[in-house]
């Protein structure tokens, strides 16, 4: 389903990342340590567009999205002698970004921070030890079957666009980027609870959006 979902959703150079992956992250990491400029190029083929995209739900343009990812990229380069290996290179370079685009967000005063006053009422989908009465169904499980990609992915990238800053951050981190939830928790700062909550509200405005203009 995420490789559909890539495809449905994804841009031209996700999908051909995906069919050659090249080197692994522990040689590209390997090689940039040792300065190898052609790994610090084919991380950035990789990794920029996300990058951008992930910086455009915190600042107000495509333009200073641009930059954000800029300037994440000199703080990879900066820090690489810091890194620890205690996260994926690509989870540490999201955080990255992060951290870069919420100051931005903040002093164009557009940020508005993920806090436990967005999780709001429930609706008693969840358990007192936090866990899922209902489990969330995934708005592309019965979508993606249906979908004619280029029509309906301008659709699904305008509805995400149109989310909640926090409910758009984890939604494009867990399906647009395809991280586990520990890793978005770990580059957004928030709790499994919040981001679950997120994810469940972000997925089904999209699919609500979806049946109003009648895709099913």
């Amino acid at each position: 389903m995420r490789g559909r979902l890539a495809i449905a959703i994804g841009t031209d150079d996700r999908r051909e990342h995906s069919s050659s992956p090249g080197p692994g992250e522990g040689e590209l990491l390997a090689r940039l340590q040792a300065g190898d400029e052609e790994a610090f190029a084919c991380l950035v083929d990789r990794h920029h567009a996300a990058m951008v995209r992930i910086a455009r739900g915190y600042v107000r343009s495509q333009a200073v999205a641009e930059e954000v990812a800029q300037e994440g990229w000199l703080g990879l380069l900066r820090g690489l002698d810091r890194f620890e290996g205690r996260s994926s290179l690509r989870t540490w370079l999201f955080r990255i970004v992060v951290n870069r685009a919420i100051s931005t967000g903040l002093h164009e005063r557009q940020h508005l921070p993920v806090a436990d006053s967005e999780l709001g009422d429930d609706g008693g989908r969840f358990s007192q030890d936090g866990w899922w009465v209902t489990p969330p169904v995934h708005w592309a499980d019965e979508a993606v079957d249906r979908m004619v990609a280029p029509e309906v992915a301008a659709r699904v990238r305008r509805f995400v666009a149109e989310l909640p800053p926090a409910q758009r951050q984890v939604v494009t981190l867990r399906d647009v980027e395809g991280l586990p939830s520990a890793d978005v928790c770990d580059i957004l700062g928030i709790s499994e609870g919040n981001q679950r909550v997120l994810l469940h509200r972000a997925r089904t405005r999209i699919r609500q959006h979806l049946e109003q203009e009648a895709v099913w």
